[in-house]
């Protein structure tokens, strides 16, 4: 018997809302030990995902100096200053979740096979996939609920039966 999305999903998912600040959603995430939460729009309606992933990112975007070769070394202290008084500054105005978050929902439905969406996480380097029934998501599958698939006896016996 093949062992299918709903089997294994976790059914409790924790959403930040959109305006949120990107300070907000690292305690969020951290509080929670997990990382990643699901974005809601006013509506309560999934519109993307944000992980500490993009937390880091736009964190190093921001801070990172680049190669200038064609710069004078004066030149380059010089562009090195005027980055950290706009780092600086871009600190002053709160990042909200919606200008970090991923837009894009990848999702399956209760009935998807763990193979299935096992193929999908790895060709799309996912770590959370939602998972839907009706077109409403009713949970979540981590590489931590992937996992369950070889610690759990049972579980491994019928995926392994299907091969």
């Amino acid at each position: 018997m093949t062992v299918l999305a709903h089997e294994i999903m976790t059914p409790t998912i924790k959403a930040v809302p959109h305006h949120w600040t990107m300070d907000r959603l690292a305690r969020f995430l951290t509080d929670n030990e997990i990382t990643g939460s699901p974005v809601t729009d006013d509506n309560g309606d999934i519109i993307g995902i944000a992980t500490l992933k993009d937390i880091t990112e736009f964190r190093w975007n921001a801070a990172r100096s680049g190669d200038q070769p064609k710069l004078t070394e004066e030149e380059q202290e010089e562009a090195r200053r005027l980055r950290m008084v706009i780092f600086e500054e871009m600190g002053k105005v709160p990042v909200e979740v919606r200008d970090i978050m991923t837009p894009i929902v990848l999702s399956v439905d209760e009935d998807t096979p763990v193979r299935d969406i096992a193929n999908i996480m790895m060709r799309e380097h996912l770590h959370r996939i939602f998972v839907t029934r009706d077109s409403k998501i009713t949970g979540i599958i981590t590489t931590y609920d992937m996992l369950k698939l070889v610690s759990d006896q049972e579980l491994s016996r019928r995926c392994a039966e299907n091969d």
